[in-house]
């Protein structure tokens, strides 16, 4: 592909030195003019940069370009919708590609996960989830039953309530949240457990720790537990093997609903629609998604719900109790359609694509492991996290240099790849479509991003490798 000339649009954002635009995650210093790179251009694994690098777009936009970037299918299927129905209300009115979406998704996900409400993307999923936990609870009588439980190193989304589940400590350092609403339990993380404890023990600690917090709040004031199956946001975060399986029981044993945040897991990046079960051997109550639902060509989420939750509120003695909730872009027929067409092209061979070389791009990752600034690299199908450490040994997190991950980033950028950095981690979930051949260039420029770094470091004197 030819990298076509700058768009007289970006041409003009080139001359500004700041831009109107407030960006995501700004910092006081900089927020409201701060001028960011430019892409300009994408094509399949690619995208293209202002000063027309081809670059491997590692991340897949943020987890969610699936089925890679210019997939004409979904092209046409955004045209010809938009030609059909724009728009239809979701407060009075239905629309065909809603309600047949709603099939598809009903018969792919697990249990009997069999109705959806579809929203605009990952937060309001989970915010909707959690509105409908507390809906639920209200009309069964139980008002008292609100507490969430969620992990140290989660992340759940941007809304006020949905931060307020996230575990990172950068999400709280200055913002506010619901924190009354949440409780916290310790990140399961093997490779940041107490030196003393096995990873079989340290799960035995990590499902104590859950059922000691039941008895301590009582089981009637926690209404959820919401939980990624991989923690992605936090470093691609793997918990111990039986972990997810063990607290999934204990939320059955004390009537506490089991969400499982699936907005990063689904739609292929670990090989299926939904992995919860066939993944993870788990049936939850709900299952938030979004990102790869669509491969990011139209905003669109939602969240799966079990029939069971359904049935207990038909019966309940209140049955004009109002769930109170919707969105104006919900079941947007544009997004639902460009959501159908893109579950056919997974199902039509990207899912056993994925499924056959999640495995090659894992085993070629883990050869990083080799180099001293490397303590793990970790994750499953396609989706993984590299941490750097000041010590491989003794596995330290890499305090000295909190921008290691951006440094990283910047020589695999010279190096024709694009990371997502996170403190001390680079995380990785290129587009489904990726090919062996791909991912050993994938593999190269991060090596030599990271040892390039390495040497950054050493001549600050900011690192000596141990």
């Amino acid at each position: 592909m030819v990298e076509p000339a700058l768009s007289q649009l970006e041409t003009d954002a080139l001359r500004n030195d700041r831009f109107h635009l407030i960006q995501a995650a700004p910092v006081a210093g900089s927020i409201g003019a701060e001028a960011r790179e430019l892409i300009t251009s994408s094509e399949d694994i690619f995208v293209f940069d202002q000063s027309g690098r081809k670059l491997i777009d590692g991340p897949a936009g943020m987890w969610c370009v699936n089925v890679g970037h210019r997939n004409q299918a979904l092209a046409d299927t955004l045209h010809d919708q938009a030609m059909s129905l724009t728009y239809s209300t979701p407060w009075y009115t239905s629309n065909a590609p809603a309600e047949k979406l709603a099939q598809i998704l009903a018969e792919r996900a697990p249990g009997d996960l069999n109705h959806v409400f579809l929203t605009t993307g990952g937060s309001s999923a989970v915010e909707t989830a959690i509105r409908l936990v507390q809906f639920y609870n209200n009309v069964r009588g139980q008002p008292q039953k609100k507490l969430l439980v969620s992990r140290q190193g989660s992340y759940h989304g941007s809304t006020y309530l949905t931060a307020s589940l996230n575990g990172r400590p950068r999400d709280h350092d200055w913002m506010d949240g619901a924190s009354e609403l949440v409780r916290k339990l310790t990140c399961p993380n093997p490779f940041h457990r107490p030196a003393n404890l096995s990873v079989e023990a340290f799960e035995d600690f990590l499902v104590d720790e859950f059922r000691k917090l039941i008895a301590h709040e009582g089981a009637g004031r926690i209404a959820a537990f919401v939980a990624e199956p991989i923690q992605a946001s936090g470093g691609v975060l793997m918990s111990p093997p039986n972990y997810l399986k063990r607290m999934r029981a204990l939320c059955a044993e004390n009537d506490i609903l089991f969400i499982a945040d699936e907005v990063v897991t689904a739609f292929g990046r670990l090989g299926h629609i939904f992995a919860s079960e066939d993944v993870f051997g788990i049936q939850p109550d709900m299952i938030t998604f979004a990102k790869g639902v669509t491969s990011g060509y139209f905003p669109l989420g939602g969240v799966m719900v079990s029939e069971r939750l359904f049935a207990e509120l038909r019966r309940s003695n209140h049955p004009n109790a109002n769930f109170v909730h919707g969105l104006t872009y919900s079941s947007h027929p544009i997004g639902c359609a460009v959501a159908i067409r893109n579950i056919e092209l997974l199902e039509d061979g990207l899912l056993e694509h994925a499924r056959e070389i999640g495995p090659y791009f894992q085993e070629q990752l883990r050869t990083l492991e080799e180099l001293p600034l490397v303590g793990e690299v970790r994750g499953a199908g396609l989706m993984a996290g590299i941490e750097c450490v000041a010590d491989a040994k003794a596995e330290n997190p890499f305090d000295l240099d909190l921008t290691v991950g951006k440094r990283i980033d910047f020589h695999c950028q010279e190096n024709g790849l694009l990371v997502r950095p996170l403190i001390n981690m680079c995380v990785m979930s290129p587009p489904l479509t990726i090919n062996r051949s791909q991912i050993d260039m994938m593999t190269d420029a991060l090596r030599k991003g990271i040892e390039a770094t390495a040497q950054d470091l050493i001549r600050e004197k900011l690192w000596r490798p141990a």
